[in-house]
């Protein structure tokens, strides 16, 4: 079969519509459709197909203000305390178990004196971050952030407008310990260095 310049432009289209359902992360999936949706305006373009071009514009243009939504400075995340013990708690990081292991292969359960947030995006569970005080430094034993919201900056907003969380708690430091080079990596992009103890971030009051 012999495929002209249009016919491969939409099947290129159609091939990304369908690729952005298989998205998992909330933004891959607004940006593959994204495209997909300005491929198949240049589609209707080419076959001078209005109603295929309005569609297309309109798609595009919502994906566009999501993917805004889903940066802008002032999107609803939370830091929510909550017990070490509590059953929400508890039920949220055993259905997530395996793909914690992946990042934190030792972490098995809260512990009693440990400090435990709850991470919110729009008002639902994301994610948690989990300590051991110890003094004025936290020693972070979990943080972890769903797969679908992995790429929604949860992380920078958390050591960064989000550490009050930690400085109204009295901490100035957090220490952790990566177990993985993922993990590693996304904390010295979200403001930690190295230090002897691992990876250190001094907070600010």
């Amino acid at each position: 079969m012999n495929l002209n310049v249009v016919e491969l432009i939409g099947y290129v289209a159609s091939a990304l519509v369908v690729a952005s359902f298989a998205m998992k992360s909330v933004v891959r999936l607004r940006v593959v459709s994204l495209i997909g949706s300005v491929v198949f305006v240049v589609y209707g373009l080419m076959l001078g197909s209005i109603p295929l071009i309005i569609t297309n514009v309109a798609a595009a243009g919502l994906n566009l203000w999501n993917l805004r939504r889903e940066f802008r400075p002032n999107r609803d995340l939370g830091a929510v305390p909550i017990a070490p013990d509590a059953p929400f708690l508890l039920d949220f990081l055993n259905s997530h178990r395996d793909d914690i292991a992946r990042f934190h292969p030792s972490f098995s359960q809260p512990e009693g004196g440990d400090f435990v947030r709850l991470l919110n995006r729009d008002g639902l569970p994301a994610g948690a971050v989990i300590g051991q005080p110890d003094g004025e430094t936290l020693r972070i034993k979990l943080d972890y952030v769903m797969l679908a919201y992995r790429d929604s900056r949860i992380g920078s907003w958390l050591y960064g407008p989000g550490a009050k969380t930690f400085t109204d708690a009295g901490f100035t430091r957090l220490i952790a310990q990566p177990e993985s080079e993922a993990l590693r990596a996304y904390l010295l992009k979200t403001g930690f260095s190295e230090s002897a103890q691992g990876l250190e971030l001094q907070l600010r009051p």
